[in-house]
């Protein structure tokens, strides 16, 4: 292993990052729960910085944040952040995968089905739950980067980020499995059959219709 000290660092941040992640998401660490830095610190053995390092970059994904007072929490489940978080992915990616549309060769559909037979074994492994939304993004991605948009294709990434959580609760916890793997697959041939308006409208449907389920358990967990 190198022994230069800004990739070290930069490693045990990474690392932190991702316990914190995979702890929030899966629910371990519950929305409200107090992120003490000395105290993850501890338990990680590791020195403050990088903890600190690594509740900064999860307050940008939407998963940690910040009060006077208080310190870093992990955010609260909210129906109002689902609603507009969705609301706002239907918008742009129906657009994004209308102009994709006529641009998708071959190559793109390769991939996007090596990426789909992947996230559909993962989605019958619960110790692969921590996959379920990299591999996700790589499908939509197949399908999304024919439209040469790249801005607004980060926009969608960072958008997805602040999904993850909520998606992955919709689907351990709201029986989504088997609507999302046909509905994956029924974008698919549409998107081969070059079928722009069945596309988006199934691709609208498919998000709004997470955030319905995402938003019926969020008031489940909040009463």
């Amino acid at each position: 292993m190198s022994q230069i000290t800004p990739i070290i660092h930069k490693t045990r941040t990474q690392a932190v990052v991702e316990v914190l992640r995979e702890r929030i998401l899966s629910g371990f660490i519950k929305a409200g729960e107090p992120l003490r830095q000395s105290a993850i610190a501890e338990q990680l053995n590791v020195s403050r910085i990088p903890v600190r390092e690594a509740l900064v970059q999860l307050e940008a994904e939407g998963l940690v944040k910040f009060e006077a007072h208080k310190g870093a929490t992990a955010t609260e489940l909210s129906v109002e952040q689902v609603t507009e978080l969705f609301e706002l992915r239907a918008m742009i990616e129906t657009d994004l995968l209308a102009k994709a549309i006529p641009n998708l060769q071959d190559e793109n559909f390769e991939q996007a089905d090596q990426v789909l037979s992947q996230l559909e074994t993962a989605l019958k492994e619960k110790d692969s739950v921590a996959t379920w939304s990299e591999l996700n993004t790589q499908f939509h991605t197949c399908l999304y980067e024919a439209a040469n948009k790249p801005y607004t294709l980060e926009v969608v990434h960072g958008l997805n980020n602040s999904c993850d959580r909520y998606i992955r609760l919709q689907l351990l916890l709201t029986g989504g499995i088997p609507t999302a793997e046909r509905e994956h697959r029924e974008l698919f041939e549409l998107c081969k059959n070059k079928d722009i308006d069945k596309a988006t409208q199934l691709l609208r449907q498919h998000i709004l219709g997470a955030a319905k389920a995402i938003k019926k358990l969020v008031i489940q967990q909040i009463d």
